[in-house]
């Protein structure tokens, strides 16, 4: 995981494989930087009812030091937060420019949890797959349709199945030659974490782009792609579950692998093109 993320981010990802403990501290955190940064680490643990040395431990646990460097590193983050939304009124128009304006708000710390040589040993592994199978459930089942769509499109056949049971069938079949891109958010849905295990069985490549990285997920993947939450805190991340980064993400990706395709990227667009065209006149 990159070392440059901001602090929230890096514990949003980390949460999930906290210890008890820890997680409460996080959870304080997450709800409220703005008020911990101007708290003492004695404070911090009895709003956390945990004791002194387990806010150590867990700054610890998320990078830093001690409770010191993650205060700065804190007052950082704050400083650098953009200006409020405008007033856009409180008809329904006015509330999805607010919920607009928070989404877009995150986005830009989307990316500050990617690891440079992962993401280049991804593509690389997804450009030269035989197979290319991608999986996902709940939320994220139409991120990964998005992936496998956009890939096809620009000459990289991709697979996607809905079916949890196929899922596994054919996740199970793949070999060496192949990849599969798991997509959780979570990092923690079961059916996806089948399908992983079932193609990791066989010797497939398995990339997982996910919110955590402490996650039952990244530790079955070859691959670790992890997209910051887009959740401001960690209460508006329960509130508002979004796969926006993920989606924008993936975008991202199929364009870098069209990119690399030995030619064939363009011919296939053109393809594209006419099949679209043909049934925008029918």
């Amino acid at each position: 995981m990159s070392g440059n993320a901001p602090p929230t981010v890096r514990i949003q990802a980390l949460r999930n494989g906290l210890q008890p403990t820890e997680r409460r501290v996080a959870d304080v955190i997450l709800d409220a930087p703005e008020v911990v940064v101007e708290l003492t680490a004695q404070q911090l643990a009895d709003r956390a009812g945990v004791a002194r040395s387990s806010v150590v431990r867990a700054c610890q646990t998320f990078g830093f030091r001690g409770y010191p460097q993650l205060r700065v590193a804190l007052a950082a983050e704050l400083g650098a937060v953009a200006p409020a939304a405008s007033d856009h009124g409180d008809g329904a128009l006015g509330r999805v420019r607010r919920s607009i304006d928070r989404a877009a708000a995150a986005l830009p710390a989307s990316t500050s949890l990617l690891d440079a040589d992962e993401v280049e040993r991804a593509v690389t592994a997804v450009v030269g797959a035989g197979r290319l199978l991608v999986v996902a459930n709940g939320l994220s089942s139409p991120v990964a349709s998005d992936l496998a769509m956009r890939l096809t499109a620009v000459g990289r056949p991709a697979e996607v199945i809905a079916d949890v049971i196929a899922q596994q069938i054919s996740a199970r079949q793949l070999g060496s030659r192949d990849v599969c891109i798991v997509v959780s958010g979570s990092g923690a849905n079961e059916a996806s974490l089948r399908a992983a295990a079932a193609a990791a069985s066989g010797g497939a490549v398995v990339i997982a782009i996910t919110s955590f990285a402490a996650s039952p997920l990244v530790e079955r993947a070859t691959h670790a792609l992890v997209i910051a939450p887009a959740g401001t805190s960690f209460r508006d991340e329960l509130e508002h579950t979004s796969r926006a980064a993920h989606a924008l993400f993936v975008e991202a990706l199929a364009d870098e692998v069209a990119a690399r395709l030995p030619g064939g990227a363009s011919a296939v667009r053109a393809q594209v093109l006419e099949v679209l065209s043909d049934n925008l006149g029918a």
